[in-house]
């Protein structure tokens, strides 16, 4: 039954189903013909919203909005400029650096890359840069917005794993800061082969540094409040996304004296969306849970992974190259809720680390939003500064290597992501 309903999900999605409907729908048909009765299905349903760590989802998407409309963000690019901007390939330093800094705001790849598409990519088209180039370099640079915290994947795979997501939070700040190192250096390599020059003549002032951080300090210090206060029990991940809603809109209202009402409806309105479709496709999901449970998926994975290889690390190597292919075709979000209660079961039996694997997991899939054929962030960069497909897969290229090296220098060094955790908690 499970190869079935498998089936269905797929020719859904082929014909154009939105996400949500495709899982909802295929999900369904276990319990129209299968064993267990429909109701069943809708308690299912309901049940998955009736948990106060998942409050943590729409909170934090609020909590990226409003600090978009805050003012916080125009500081934080302009942080960018002065701390990438005299590297060679300017703009599109700016555009990594400026992912670093707002997966501290954030938590959303997609977001950040629409944002910087609409900020940067012009002025990056006016200055010569390729559209494929621009787009790649704001694209998969999204992906340090997934990683470093506060993370949405991470929230839904500490949840749905019962992993620690305060663990998972400080994990991601080494393999984030490394990613972007990574890109930065592609970018360089790059832009010095076709002379892209670099933003400012020279290098900044330690003064310039020093305003520039001081404009920016209630948006780096966010972040740093965000760990300190889930590490030290001052607020659990949920009440943190809270803590992060009141936090934009003291610093916007009060200390920026941006955010204004019209501001506020625009953000809700935004934050309504996004969490309408996230929350659809957990409501969905929860369907097959249940069924995945019932059909022993578990149990029969294990058995399966355990016959191909007893070593964690070649497991970890074989899981990468099939949540890429999964990663490619479906959403990060949907392949966090489908595989999360199956595989973290799976890694423990084997000796894994699931904080270790969970940053694994969660680069590999979100990888998959900046890969065709169904990237959603390659799609909407690409959209919006009107790129074709075949240029931005050509000039992706060296940045998805780079990502690919960092995943695979995770998966053989457990300490990368280890390391700060272990030290925290």
């Amino acid at each position: 039954m499970t190869a079935i309903v498998s089936g269905a999900f797929f020719v859904l999605m082929f014909l154009g189903m939105p996400v949500a409907f495709a899982i909802g729908t295929a999900a369904f048909l276990f319990y129209l013909f299968g064993p267990m009765p429909p109701a069943i299905a809708v308690q299912k349903i309901v049940s998955a919203t009736q948990s106060f760590p998942l409050l943590a989802v729409p909170l934090f998407v609020l909590a990226g909005h409003l600090m978009n409309e805050s003012g916080i963000t125009e500081r934080l690019i302009r942080l960018a400029s002065v701390l990438a901007g005299w590297i060679r390939g300017g703009l599109a330093q700016v555009a990594i650096a400026l992912s670093a800094l707002m997966g501290g705001v954030s938590g959303s790849a997609v977001a950040d890359a629409a944002m910087e598409a609409r900020i940067l990519g012009p002025s990056m088209l006016a200055r010569g840069y390729s559209r494929g180039f621009t787009c790649a370099a704001i694209a998969v640079g999204s992906l340090i917005t997934a990683t470093i915290p506060p993370s949405i994947g991470l929230i839904l795979y500490g949840f749905l794993g019962n992993v620690s997501i305060g663990r998972l939070f400080v994990a991601g700040l080494v393999p984030g800061i490394l990613m972007t190192l990574f890109l930065m250096v592609t970018a360089w390599l790059v832009a010095r082969r076709r002379g892209y020059a670099p933003e400012r003549a020279t290098l900044p002032s330690a003064k310039e540094v020093a305003v520039a951080l001081w404009e920016s300090k209630w948006a780096l210090a966010f972040p740093v409040f965000l760990i300190v206060g889930i590490r030290y029990g001052i607020f659990t991940p949920s009440e943190a996304g809270a803590f992060a809603v009141a936090y934009a809109i003291v610093i916007g209202a009060l200390v920026y004296r941006e955010l204004t009402f019209a501001k506020v409806v625009t953000a809700l309105r935004h934050s309504l969306t996004d969490t309408g479709m996230i929350m659809l496709i957990i409501m969905f999901s929860a369907m097959i849970g249940y069924m995945i449970t019932l059909e022993r998926v578990p149990q029969d994975a294990t058995a399966f992974l355990a016959g191909l290889s007893s070593d964690p690390q070649v497991l970890m190597l074989l899981l990468v190259v099939f949540l890429a292919f999964l990663g490619m075709f479906l959403e990060s979000t949907v392949v966090t809720l489908l595989l999360t209660p199956i595989l973290v079961p799976v890694i423990m039996r084997l000796g894994i680390d699931p904080v270790h694997f969970g940053m694994v997991m969660m680069t590999t899939v979100t990888l998959g939003g900046m890969t065709p054929p169904v990237g959603v962030a390659m799609y909407t960069v690409c959209g919006m500064l009107d790129c074709p497909m075949d240029e931005y897969t050509r000039e992706a290229l060296p940045f998805l290597a780079a990502v690919i090296a960092l995943i695979v220098l995770m998966v053989f060094w457990p300490g990368l992501v280890l390391f700060l955790p272990n030290l925290v908690f």
